[in-house]
């Protein structure tokens, strides 16, 4: 209320619906700029988020980074599910057969296979 009063007092009524309607045309302006300036940048990275989630994210990075954190887990825990069933072998102690047309598997070298090392001399 004060500063409605002020403002009345140094503009005086006859000025002040000059001054709101050049104060509202300036800030449409404005808002016209910032859609055609997201716009754009939406153009060029259409992966962008949202303008509310940006905005909400710069107000609480920590969720952000939690809510990050949470989705590496749940892809860890995943892969170590995924290479848990891939290791142990199915239900009723049945094996999985190996495919006659699969190569055999090649055996790992010992020290005691590989040539001498000539620069160790």
């Amino acid at each position: 209320m004060v500063i409605v009063a002020v403002v009345l007092l140094l503009l005086g009524p006859d000025k002040l619906p000059e001054v709101a309607h050049k104060l509202g045309s300036s800030w449409r302006a404005l808002k016209r700029l910032q859609e055609r300036v997201e716009a754009e940048v939406r153009e060029a990275i259409p992966d962008l988020p949202s303008t509310g989630d940006i905005a909400r994210i710069a107000r609480s990075p920590v969720n952000l980074l939690n809510s990050l954190a949470d989705r590496v887990d749940a892809k860890e825990e995943a892969v170590s599910n995924a290479a848990e069933m891939a290791t142990f072998p199915p239900p009723g102690g049945e094996s999985i057969p190996e495919s006659p047309s699969a190569p055999p598997p090649m055996p790992r070298p010992d020290s005691s296979m590989l040539p001498p090392d000539p620069s160790m001399n």
